[in-house]
């Protein structure tokens, strides 16, 4: 029977693929395995709602990583921003870059950025890269890609475009492009608004927006815009300005992700088909001059955030815990900040937030990306040029 990877999340299909990856992963952790051998113990410790937890460095021989996604066998890939993609097996980096990556754009904040595993990644062999395509004369758009990861060429083949975030936009700002799949089976893919805010709210325009595709880039038939003359059929949301965080609750099914407002104004949302966010018309931010941005705080028509950070902290990587080692964080989020540099923990009460312990401030630089993983450790990046992967585990 087919396992599944961490479709970030995937819902019940992540429960699946977790069954069969757990028992491996933890005698590795144990040392019965062998495999899994940690390179070196940070000092950072800290309580987390119960549960004391200490950092465990893996690596700092990457070069401002940007995403991982995990294989069934508990191995990870990793983007890095100019361009590379790496592979973390048994305990270690492989120092060879994955061969085959497209072109990417990497000026700003674009680059090569976010992986995603399929979730029947061992019968597809299916990987999904999300990054910025050079047009030429500084200008550059959100491409999607899916490819095959041939472990034993330790190369990408078949590489196909998914969607492209056209049109294109100059500059190398708010690119967005996190990934991950639903529940349904579908692709959801933040794009930003390549700072140019206005289009945000054009229907006909794939910047600032969530889109939701089949694994092989078509539309789905239930999408929210589909049959409108006047709207791309790939939209299920608008109104969103940077989305950089995106991840699947494992037990409601609801996908979740957060964005970078301006001055202040950084949002967590509930996905939801056709719902405007409001950018830029609606915000908690300001201009960074100091002058307010659009119509105010909220407006008939344009869903509020379930959660807001002012000032911000640049919310960056999302990852909701549905691990076993930390029982206390079940349905919490854990939101990685790229400006404070620090873990933001979220308290769920449904779809409420009801509390946000933050931890780590300071100790571990930039934060890019969280994930949860096979053995439920809370793995992160950092993002520098010696960048770092980590994970935190019990601290006896």
């Amino acid at each position: 029977m087919a396992t599944t990877t961490h479709p970030r999340r995937s819902g019940a299909l992540m429960t699946e693929r977790r069954t069969l990856v757990r028992m491996w992963v933890i005698a590795a952790i144990t040392g019965l395995a062998g495999a899994m051998v940690t390179t070196a113990v940070a000092a950072p410790r800290t309580v987390i709602d119960g549960h004391p937890v200490r950092v465990e460095v893996l690596t700092e021989a990457l070069s401002y990583p940007w995403a991982l996604t995990f294989l069934p066998d508990g191995a990870a890939l990793i983007t890095e921003r100019d361009g590379r993609l790496r592979l973390w097996a048994e305990g270690r980096l492989d120092p060879r870059p994955v061969a085959g990556v497209p072109a990417v754009w990497a000026s700003g904040q674009g680059g090569l950025l976010d992986v995603l595993a399929h979730p029947a990644f061992d019968r597809t062999g299916w990987i999904y890269l999300s990054l910025s395509h050079p047009d030429g004369g500084g200008r550059a758009h959100t491409r999607v890609v899916r490819a095959v990861f041939d472990r034993a060429a330790h190369a990408l083949r078949d590489v196909t475009v998914i969607a492209d975030a056209l049109p294109t936009g100059r500059g190398g700002r708010h690119f967005g492009a996190r990934l991950a799949f639903g529940p349904d089976g579908m692709l959801y893919v933040t794009t930003g608004d390549r700072g140019d805010s206005d289009r945000a709210q054009d229907p006909m325009d794939l910047a600032g927006k969530i889109l939701r595709l089949t694994p092989d880039g078509g539309i789905p038939d239930d999408n929210p815009f589909l049959g409108r003359a006047d709207a791309r059929p790939e939209i299920f949301a608008l109104g969103t300005r940077n989305g950089q965080g995106m991840d699947v609750h494992s037990e409601t099914g609801a996908v979740w992700f957060h964005e970078h407002g301006p001055r202040g104004g950084d949002e967590l949302n509930l996905a939801r088909p056709g719902v405007n966010y409001g950018w830029p018309v609606v915000t908690h931010g300001r201009a960074y001059s100091g002058l307010p941005i659009g119509e105010g705080r909220e407006k008939p028509g344009m869903e509020p955030p379930v959660w807001v950070w002012v000032p911000s902290i640049a919310p960056s990587g999302l990852a909701i815990y549905d691990g076993d080692l930390f029982p206390n964080w079940r349905g919490d989020l854990f939101v990685g900040a790229l400006k404070v540099r620090l873990i933001a923990r979220l308290e769920m009460d449904g779809d409420r937030v009801v509390d946000e312990q933050r931890v780590l401030e300071g100790d571990l630089g930039r934060l890019r990306a969280l994930e949860v993983g096979p053995e439920g450790a809370l793995y992160l990046l950092t993002d520098d040029f010696e960048g770092m992967l980590a994970r935190l585990v019990p601290d006896p």
